[in-house]
């Protein structure tokens, strides 16, 4: 893949794509935005949210950062609690995903400081982790390699929803029972989504009904972690 490819991609977009769908573009542009779910996930580029939920421009509103962090309300402000403000109180949305993936180089990172010694706005980023890296080495010490990435990569996930629920808009929302969340695990070889299930306290596959549809509820550290 190179800057050609990518170029000759938008041409072809032109060409080839766009004119049989003309009509819906122009129906996306002329009217307001209206996607019913805020999409929380990393930055890894082998994560397609679109390609994954097969839904269409317009369907999901998206935050992506490395690690799929969102760092708890009181933190300096950023570009992830103004998204989320926005998705709330102009956007509408009652539905949120924090879904996270194998293979995350940020989760990795957290477990091997030292990967990331040399740099420093990586380092302060993840510590809006460190309850992970603290519950993981506590759950898991009998853990290595990649099961113990994959054990970080979830764990964050349910933390990650715990600062969410911190920030004042989300937190009213769930108090009246108008917004729901869930969490999400992409295994990107399997082509396998996993969804938390409070009930079972475990990560279970989206496949499985009634889950896929049973939204976390507010959750604690206590709870959610448990």
């Amino acid at each position: 893949m190179t800057m050609r490819t990518i170029v000759e991609g938008v041409q072809k977009f032109c060409r080839e794509e766009y004119p049989p769908r003309k009509a819906f573009f122009e129906q996306l542009a002329a009217k307001r935005q209206k996607p019913v779910v805020l999409f929380i996930t990393c930055s890894d580029s082998r994560v397609n949210p679109n390609l994954i939920t097969q839904t269409e421009p317009g369907d999901l509103f998206v935050i992506r950062n490395a690690g799929n962090i969102v760092p708890p309300h009181g933190a300096p402000v950023g570009g992830e609690a103004a998204t989320i403000e926005y998705s709330i109180e102009v956007l509408g949305i009652r539905d949120i995903i924090v879904c996270g993936h194998s293979q995350c180089g940020a989760m990795q990172a957290l477990l091997d400081p030292q990967a990331v010694a040399n740099l420093p706005l990586v380092r302060s980023w993840c510590g809006h982790a460190e309850a992970t890296r603290r519950i993981v080495a506590q759950k898991y010490p009998h853990l290595s390699g990649p099961e113990l990435t994959v054990a970080a990569i979830k764990e964050n996930v349910l933390v990650q929803v715990n600062h969410l629920s911190t920030h004042p808009s989300v937190a009213a929302r769930l108090a009246s029972g108008e917004l729901r969340i869930y969490g999400w695990y992409y295994d990107i070889g399997a082509g396998r989504i996993e969804q938390y299930d409070q009930a079972r306290g475990l990560f279970v596959d989206v496949r499985q009904e009634p889950c896929a549809t049973r939204p976390l509820p507010t959750l604690s550290p206590e709870v959610a972690l448990a």
